[in-house]
């Protein structure tokens, strides 16, 4: 029959099957996770010793301890210590082996086994087998194996399993200090009034991590100047963990400017989200001034220096009377004119 379906709690003419064949089963359960080791890390740090599978070597004997693994739709349990032999290696180059988990379906059963590389000046391990119906194998441990049977050293490629990705409807935040290290959520932004956006949490608590939707709106303000400018808007998104692309613009009215105030030697703008206070970051701009109000130019490039685990941002221009004198702090934007930023930065997540 070309159609077959299971499992069923009756077989019937239609191609349903109550029972499945081992073959049957890992197609079917391999559709259910991809390989990897039953265990979540969600702790903050580990030694390797607490980890499953851990290994230690005596000679040319690895002694693997114990584990749980799902492997090509099967689930395995080692219960106490089992050692391998790794094969002798009188060539004069290196070999790279691996340490896999085996699942074959001939034998019935998923097991240890060693695979071994072949010796070259520049070794390189040999990829595990996955066959479907045949053998199916995760690789645990890499082994270099030196040549002349110099002593072998192993070392851990183990995958394990990690918390489902979750969703919520809003405050995906607040929702995240109630579920395991190791989480992404999605924030559905069901009630429209945000974006739909990606977060983690991992070791060092929650954090943003992707905008998926629009990008969010926020307002700019000026700072150190006597007046505000007439028009202020702003867009950011998150791009990465503790990352932000942003992008400004200020208009000035038409009949007056921004010209700093007091003994203030600059104008500033404010972010979205606090900059890093790690280091201090360069953004870029530009001021465009058409009617060269002010008598300043037509168009000026703009530097801009964030604070240190602030939202302010520093304004400075070159100064055009003198190209000798460099950078000046920005003192006035000209009537009629814009000011446009944009840059990515890091933010302040972490209070740094």
């Amino acid at each position: 029959m070309a159609e077959l379906s299971y499992p069923f709690s009756a077989a019937n003419g239609s191609g349903g099957s109550n029972t499945v064949s081992q073959a049957q089963w890992q197609k079917m359960a391999r559709m259910w996770g991809g390989d990897r080791v039953d265990r979540r890390l969600t702790a903050s740090s580990y030694e390797s010793t607490d980890l499953p599978f851990y290994t230690s070597t005596t000679g040319r004997t690895v002694v693997v301890n114990a584990g749980r693994a799902w492997v090509g739709g099967f689930y395995y349990e080692l219960t106490g210590t089992q050692s391998l032999t790794i094969a002798d290696n009188t060539s004069k180059y290196p070999r790279i082996d691996i340490i896999v988990l085996r699942a074959d379906l001939t034998a019935g059963s998923v097991n240890l086994a060693v695979v071994a590389g072949q010796p070259a000046a520049t070794p390189v391990a040999p990829q595990p087998t996955r066959a479907t119906s045949g053998n199916w194998e995760m690789v645990l441990h890499e082994v270099a194996v030196p040549a002349n049977n110099a002593a072998i050293s192993v070392s851990s490629r183990l995958q394990f399993d990690m918390p489902p990705v979750l969703e919520s409807p809003w405050n995906t935040d607040l929702t995240a200090s109630y579920v395991q290290s190791g989480t992404f959520l999605y924030d559905m932004d069901v009630n429209r009034n945000t974006s739909q956006t990606e977060g983690f949490k991992g070791r060092d608590g929650f954090m943003w991590t992707r905008t998926l939707g629009k990008s969010y709106s926020y307002t700019p303000s000026m700072f150190n100047g006597k007046s505000s400018p007439g028009v202020r808007k702003g867009r950011y998104r998150w791009i990465a963990p503790n990352t932000v692309y942003f992008e400004a613009e200020f208009d000035a009215y038409e009949d007056v400017g921004v010209a700093v105030s007091g003994s203030n030697t600059y104008l500033g703008i404010t972010l979205p989200t606090p900059a890093s206070g790690a280091m201090r970051q360069v953004l870029t701009g530009l001021i465009a001034n058409p009617a060269e109000q002010g008598n300043m130019p037509n168009l000026m490039q703009i530097t801009a220096l964030t604070g240190s685990g602030t939202s302010n941002v520093a304004l400075y221009t070159q100064n055009w009377t003198n190209l000798a004198q460099g950078l000046d702090g920005l003192r006035l934007l000209p009537p009629q004119s814009k000011l446009y930023i944009s840059g990515t930065y890091e933010a302040n997540v972490f209070n740094e």
